[in-house]
């Protein structure tokens, strides 16, 4: 079985593109049905984030076209845009991609430590959608044990270094003292957790936070004394606040160019600060062309993110090798099943001439013969049957140039051992 990891990344494309391709929660179950069909991968798992869509498959080796075909008519987008994005993996190198993911060693913060987590739950989905198997859960489980060794041993998630951080550092920036300063944060996920935190630590005490669901929204603002609220609440505080960080999985924008609009008269031409982390948008890119507006995607963070990647990239090198040695302990695993279920095949057939041998044994003994020579004739029965067919496959590899067959043979059967354990003719005189 192959594994195949097709994907594009922030390093691969632009944002308008990535966002093209995102997979929202209400489309997941039918994209999982979808791309087996379509693939004919016996297990699948779909990784989707603001910074990349990942599509892991355990099948056919050739099945790369044919998903890369399916992902552009899913998403309705021309196949020769996503020709010049998309990469593809397979085998150790695509086990060697996922790890490397999963420790953030190839997100654009190194070593944040989100996408962790992303990665669990696409492997949660892939099974709550019965698509993942055994093959991809050995995998992920693998792959997850790499990124806590990574964490753990290494210092690559010291220093508070991620797109939230770099949002939060931007505005600083902007504003000389954010205590002054209200926040609205747009979303309650994992992101807008991270950023509420380095907010608050960076002296903000003023925030809204606005969800589809209002509860989430309290929850994650009474954590710091602020005020919980719906989406469609938005446009009757946006005068009130300063700063504003959205990520969601929304398929359409949140905030449009004319509620701001409306805001900045009310604000008399107060500066707003906007990030935009979510993939699709959430905030509609011409917002950007309004005076007294900072607006930042995930990629207007580069040049700080870069900034603070030079802190980790001594502890990276090591969680490098921590990964190359998790790939190589993942391909022994799958080697010892292949052995496994060869052993258990070979000790089947073995078992089969036993029993023949066996039965015809006690039909001669039924039939009064004589028992010491019934049990020499199953004894050389059972030899001949057991030995005929690997001599002659030895044979015939020895014929064809491959000498390696008979010196395997050696190793498997201690040959060489047994012959120096023989005694000479001189002993057994």
């Amino acid at each position: 079985m192959a594994l195949v990891t097709l994907g594009i990344n922030h390093r691969t494309a632009p944002v308008e593109l990535r966002e093209r391709v995102a997979f929202t929660p209400e489309r997941m179950a039918e994209a999982f049905t979808e791309l087996r069909a379509a693939s004919g991968a016996s297990e699948t798992a779909i990784l989707s984030t603001c910074n990349r869509t990942e599509l892991y498959l355990a099948g056919d080796d050739d099945c790369a076209p044919l998903v890369l075909r399916w992902l552009a008519g899913f998403h309705d987008v021309d196949v020769a845009d996503l020709e010049q994005s998309f990469y593809v993996h397979r085998d150790g190198d695509a086990v060697r991609h996922m790890m490397r993911v999963a420790a953030g060693l190839d997100s654009m913060v190194l070593g944040e430590p989100q996408i962790l987590g992303q990665l669990k739950d696409a492997y949660a989905l892939a099974r709550e959608n019965q698509a993942s198997g055994s093959f991809l859960s050995r995998l992920f489980e693998q792959t997850f044990s790499v990124a806590k060794r990574v964490r753990t041993q290494t210092a690559i998630g010291e220093n508070p270094v991620s797109v939230a951080y770099a949002a939060v550092s931007m505005a600083q920036h902007i504003f000389s003292d954010l205590s002054r300063n209200k926040a609205l944060l747009i979303g309650a996920g994992n992101t807008i957790e991270l950023v509420a935190k380095h907010l608050s630590d960076a002296g903000v005490t003023e925030f809204l936070v606005a969800n589809r669901t209002l509860e989430r929204a309290q929850n994650l603002a009474g954590q710091y004394g602020g005020q919980g609220l719906l989406l469609s609440d938005i446009p009757e505080h946006l005068a009130d606040v300063d700063i504003i960080i959205s990520s969601t999985a929304s398929s359409l924008p949140i905030l449009g160019k004319g509620a701001v609009e409306r805001a900045l008269k009310t604000r008399k031409h107060k500066p707003y600060f906007m990030v935009d982390i979510a993939v699709p948008r959430d905030i509609e890119p011409e917002v950007s062309s309004l005076d007294d507006v900072y607006l930042y995607t995930v990629d207007d963070l580069r040049q700080v993110i870069e900034e603070n990647i030079r802190s980790r990239e001594g502890a990276a090198r090591e969680a490098e090798n921590l990964v190359a040695a998790g790939v190589q302990d993942f391909q022994k695993q799958l080697r010892a099943l292949d052995a496994v279920s060869t052993l258990k095949q070979f000790r089947r057939r073995a078992e089969i001439l036993r029993d023949m041998e066996t039965e015809k044994a006690l039909r001669s003994l039924r039939s009064g013969g004589d028992p010491e020579t019934i049990l020499r004739s199953l004894a050389r029965g059972l030899t001949n049957k057991l030995l005929h067919e690997p001599s002659v496959q030895v044979r015939k590899a020895t014929t064809e140039g491959r000498p390696e067959v008979t010196e395997w043979l050696r190793e498997l059967h201690q040959l060489d051992a047994l012959e120096a354990d023989e005694p000479t003719t001189t002993e057994k005189l």
